[in-house]
């Protein structure tokens, strides 16, 4: 059935005054608009359009990692997704929250002042149906799982600074201020809906996108058919600027192939979208109109400008545009692209905002090469996951094995074999061999500066490209090549070791001993930079390296990324005696009867996957 809008004579009418106060709304609202643009068109833009608009979107939406994108002060503000309460945390959710812990990690190492942003979406149809079917209220619900989110992410090492729920009082009122600047400046109309609607999604399905019975594309559920009386947002009114603006600044969208998503999707045609639900009571009621409430989408994403105010400040919307927006980077799964890099946009041009600089989507993960599912009895619970082997091989897999922005796939064995690999032996059997290797013939105590050490050595030179390396991956949010490039400096440090053989060396006394007392200086200095460089991927198993190597953890929770340049290791410097930094995983004590695999583990390669719901 073909969705159709029907405007009439009295929604005309109301349009013309909707709202009580709403002379003195428009007296507000456009001086403080006119003021905005007089400032954003006295200001250079990087556009050639004359659009104040256009400006405000190219200005916005360089790439966050560049020189000009922005002042020194400004702050790192990093998002995820709201999550939906409809149920408990899954894997999806905190593969997202991994990954958006990681960068902001990073910015905080390049010493930038960082406003990571995580949060619930907590109004909607379904939210209501999963609490009925809990016995519980709505409100008791919502609370639970969010505190489901709170307590995996402390167990994952998620380092937040703002975690907002849509329940929360400020976030209404910032909602509502915004819904109201967008009413006032003409983009919201009431009218007659009838469609094809999805509840998961909590969305109005158009016919041709959907698969045989109506079902949903992501879903697999079948569409029902409604019709209501709801107010719209004039979404079509932005196409062309939607379309110029995306030319203009590809880097808005990554990675690149999602924008081509994007930019089909625009040209294929914008419809207005329905803002507001007379069926559903748990929302935000919509300011000028009780009976509604507001379209939860609507909503949520306004959760990332209200978690910026502060909770002892009373909130409105200008304030927390002023605490930290636009975001740097909204990381989200590409599910939820189109409301991120199409609806979002044109919300916030309607209401004068700025845009956020960056949309990354990331892909969807499998296991075993399959869909996961309950009724496939396949599923794979995070909290089980770091439970049973920690929150750092978590991190580090998910991280590492799947490239950012594509498909990724969870086998057990391959988890244990890659951890095992890379951190127990690579990384830490360097480490730990090392310091044996100290403690035996130098009293665990470093007889040169590691910066002495490396004169005319090329094991420096080699440490240092691959630290550069991995900043460049890094800040292109390519973080399995970021890991990649960490662990090749464990990679060349074992293979110094191997080459030097010190343990030779130390046998033959004199000039063979002091070089092997050097040696051990620079596979130490490594391991130290290591340690900084894979922080944001494994913060537990990078403070146990720094401890052991004599620091206290004051001065590794104030490193920086400057830490990464070589020399940091001095002479007289006393060693932590040698302690396994990571504990091999046994696949004997994981299922009780296996042993440890055996098979090798080679390098990462793509794995043909099937897309799936993460």
């Amino acid at each position: 059935m073909a969705a159709r809008i029907n405007t009439s004579i009295q929604n005309s009418l109301w349009l013309l005054n909707p709202l009580q106060n709403s002379r003195n709304l428009k007296a507000t609202h456009f001086r403080t608009r006119f003021k905005f643009y007089q400032n954003l068109l006295s200001a250079p833009s990087s556009c050639s359009s004359s659009s104040s608009k256009r400006a405000l979107f190219c200005s916005s939406a360089s790439n966050f990692n560049s020189h000009d994108g922005g002042a020194a002060t400004d702050p790192f503000v990093i998002t995820t997704p709201l999550y939906y309460v409809n149920a408990a945390p899954h894997m999806g959710s905190a593969y997202t929250t991994i990954a958006a812990d990681a960068i902001a990690r990073f910015q905080r190492l390049l010493g930038k002042k960082v406003i990571f942003i995580t949060g619930t979406d907590e109004h909607g149809e379904k939210i209501a149906t999963a609490a009925a079917a809990q016995g519980s209220g709505p409100s008791e619900h919502c609370d639970n799982i969010s505190e489901a989110y709170k307590t995996l992410w402390k167990d994952l090492d998620i380092a937040y600074d703002k975690f907002i729920r849509t329940t929360d009082p400020k976030h209404e009122t910032i909602v509502k201020e915004f819904y109201s600047n967008v009413l006032a400046n003409g983009d919201i109309y009431r009218a007659d809906y009838e469609g094809l609607y999805c509840v998961n999604c909590e969305e109005y399905k158009d016919e041709k996108e959907l698969l045989a019975d109506n079902c949903c594309p992501i879903h697999l559920k079948p569409c029902a058919s409604r019709k209501e009386d709801n107010y719209f947002f004039a979404l079509s009114k932005y196409q062309r600027l939607l379309e110029e603006t995306l030319t203009q600044n590809p880097g808005f969208v990554q990675p690149a192939f999602r924008l081509n998503e994007v930019q089909s999707w625009i040209k294929s045609g914008l419809k207005d979208f329905s803002i507001s639900r007379a069926s559903v009571e748990w929302g935000i009621p919509v300011p000028n109109d009780q009976k509604q409430t507001i379209y939860v989408w609507f909503d949520a994403l306004l959760g990332y400008i209200s978690a910026l105010s502060e909770n002892d400040e009373q909130p409105n919307l200008q304030t927390a545009v002023a605490s930290g927006w636009p975001a740097s980077l909204h990381l989200i799964g590409k599910d939820i692209l189109r409301f991120h890099a199409v609806y979002w946009p044109a919300m916030l041009m309607s209401a004068g905002l700025k845009l956020p600089k960056m949309v990354f989507g990331h892909g969807f993960l499998t296991k075993d090469g399959m869909k996961m599912g309950k009724s496939l009895g396949n599923t794979l619970e995070p909290n089980e996951l770091v439970q049973k082997f920690g929150s750092d091989p978590v991190r580090y897999f998910f991280l590492r094995e799947v490239e950012f922005g594509s498909d990724g796939d969870y086998a057990e064995d391959r988890f244990i074999n890659i951890v095992n690999a890379h951190l127990a032996n690579t990384i830490g059997n360097l480490l730990n061999r090392t310091l044996g290797l100290l403690k035996k013939n130098c009293q665990s105590t470093l007889v040169v500066d590691s910066s002495a050490a490396a004169v005319g050595n090329a094991f420096k030179e080699k440490v240092e490209e691959l630290v550069a390396k991995a900043r460049n991956h890094y800040e292109e949010l390519s973080l399995s090549s970021a890991c990649e490039a960490v662990l090749e400096i464990g990679n060349a440090g074992n293979s110094y070791m191997d080459e030097r053989a010190p343990w030779s060396l130390f046998k033959q006394g004199g000039a063979s001993s002091d070089a092997a007392a050097k040696d051990l200086v620079l596979i130490l200095e490594a391991m130290r930079i290591i340690a900084i460089a894979l922080s944001p991927v494994t913060p537990r198993l990078s403070w146990r390296i720094y401890e052991q190597l004599g620091f206290p953890e004051d001065q590794f929770a104030a490193a920086t990324w400057n830490e990464t340049k070589w020399g940091g290791l001095k002479a007289g410097q006393v060693m932590a005696p040698p302690n396994p930094v990571f504990a091999r995983i046994e696949q004997a004590i994981v299922n009780g009867e296996e042993e440890a695999p055996k098979k090798p583990v080679k390098s990462k390669k793509k794995i043909a996957q099937k897309v799936a719901e993460a």
